[in-house]
């Protein structure tokens, strides 16, 4: 007797799909026929009742935060609002303005200019980070160690993330700002300290004194303390500068001045003039 097997392998299969794992997992939020809700709250009991950097602070950290925490973020969020045009991104963003004035192409360009070398405080975040753990997990004292760890930086010609700013000097007043703002809420912790015994280290070296901790470093070193992830202060880091781009980038449209270029003046060009016919056919091209 032959017996179809189609049927109990379909069934295997339906039964399989079943037990599988979803395609896409989420506790973030949650959306409804008639409600949003934001890690487990309906949104609109939250409107209103629940300040833009307390509601950040929830949508990351998963709880809602206390008025001290909410408070200390908004002056996270507040402490890099904007850095005119010597903030290259900006500059990016207003000439992608110029020759698209379209807010969100624009707003693209002055994002992707967060980086290494500007506004994003996750190296600093993550250096803090590892550099406490290998405090913890050692026998050397914080003063020893750190200057173990400036001294071995400046063997690789590597650089300390968080410090160093082109105006600033000793003292970044809106990182100081932003320190006594954490201070204040509790959030000023061990791994925070022992990267400020990192930078003392450092200054320390002759010609290094003027060195700052400068305010993207701050950051970091804050957002650690609060609990977030170095790659969620570099997401903090551009929400924070987001609001100054978008001035620059309103203005640059109300202007319509379209296609900035480089200023004529500006650059230096070089000025050799090459013979084309020559060079073509010294290359081969004219060869049979």
């Amino acid at each position: 007797m032959n017996v179809n097997p189609a049927p109990a392998a379909e069934a295997l299969e339906a039964q399989e799909q079943l037990t599988a794992p979803p395609y896409w997992s989420t506790s973030v939020s949650r959306v409804t026929d008639s409600k949003v809700f934001i890690r487990g709250y309906d949104l609109e009991d939250m409107i209103g009742e629940l300040p833009f950097s307390a509601a950040t602070f929830l949508l990351l950290r998963g709880r809602i935060p206390t008025p001290a925490e909410a408070d200390l973020l908004d002056a996270v969020l507040s402490a890099v609002l904007d850095y005119s045009l010597q903030k290259s991104g900006t500059v990016a963003a207003r000439y992608i303005a110029s020759a698209n004035p379209n807010m969100p192409a624009a707003l693209a360009a002055g994002i992707l200019g967060v980086g290494k070398n500007t506004m994003d405080p996750c190296e600093t975040a993550r250096f803090c980070i590892q550099a406490y753990e290998r405090l913890e997990s050692g026998s050397l004292p914080a003063e020893e160690l750190a200057q173990q760890i400036v001294d071995e930086l400046r063997s690789r010609k590597q650089r300390i993330p968080g410090l160093g700013h082109p105006v600033f000097r000793y003292v970044d007043p809106r990182a100081q700002k932003l320190k006594e703002k954490a201070v204040a809420a509790g959030a000023w912790g061990p791994r925070a300290e022992f990267f400020e015994q990192i930078h003392r280290a450092f200054t320390s070296i002759p010609g290094k004194e003027s060195i700052v901790l400068n305010d993207v470093g701050m950051m970091g070193l804050v957002l650690v303390e609060m609990g977030f992830s170095p790659e969620e202060t570099t997401g903090l880091a551009i929400l924070s500068t987001l609001p100054g781009v978008i001035a620059h980038v309103a203005e640059e449209i109300k202007a319509a001045r379209p296609i900035r270029t480089v200023p004529e003046g500006t650059a230096e060009y070089d000025q050799t003039v090459r013979n084309f016919v020559n060079d073509r056919k010294d290359s081969g091209w004219d060869a049979e």
